[in-house]
């Protein structure tokens, strides 16, 4: 048996690339990977960052569907907008409150936003995942400031010793 799992022509393998290399979702990144390193002629050991089995499998589903056989089927299933902790509405107010500094000043962090998450639909105990996945979402990253409690000292002998200094 083969440890090739197809050969496509040139062409498919750039365009797999190509949406490889645009891909914003990491999951669809990956795969988009796994099937343009095969289509190039590469082994599933070679290709493979997952199990042998799973690449297996999305060398069929790019059989079967093509491109848009390799998406990211999580985002589909049923029920997610239901078990999610926004509404589109509220996540809405939350992206117009990342716009501000957060109540208690500073920067916003993981943290801040899943009290804000936390405050705003009366739920206890939102963790700080949520928010940094919140954040994410909505095209932000966790900010966290830069120590400001340091010797002045010690600062400019840590600036002289980094490679940047």
């Amino acid at each position: 048996m083969s440890t090739t799992t197809h050969e496509e022509d040139r062409s498919s393998a750039e365009e797999l690339r190509r949406r490889y290399r645009e891909a914003k979702d990491p999951v669809e990144r990956s795969h988009h990977q796994i099937a343009w390193l095969l289509a190039e002629g590469r082994t599933v050991r070679e290709a493979a960052g997952y199990s042998e089995r799973w690449v297996r499998e999305l060398s069929r589903r790019y059989r079967e569907g093509g491109a848009e056989g390799l998406s990211d089927r999580r985002h589909g299933n049923p029920g997610g907008a239901g078990r999610a902790l926004l509404t589109l509405e509220q996540q809405e107010e939350l992206r117009a409150a990342l716009e501000a500094p957060p109540p208690d000043g500073g920067l916003w962090s993981s943290r801040k936003v899943a009290g804000w998450i936390g405050r705003g639909t009366g739920r206890r105990g939102v963790r700080a995942q949520r928010g940094w996945e919140y954040l994410r979402r909505l095209g932000h990253t966790p900010q966290v400031p830069r120590p400001s409690d340091a010797d002045p000292e010690e600062r400019e002998a840590f600036k002289k010793s980094s490679p940047d200094g």
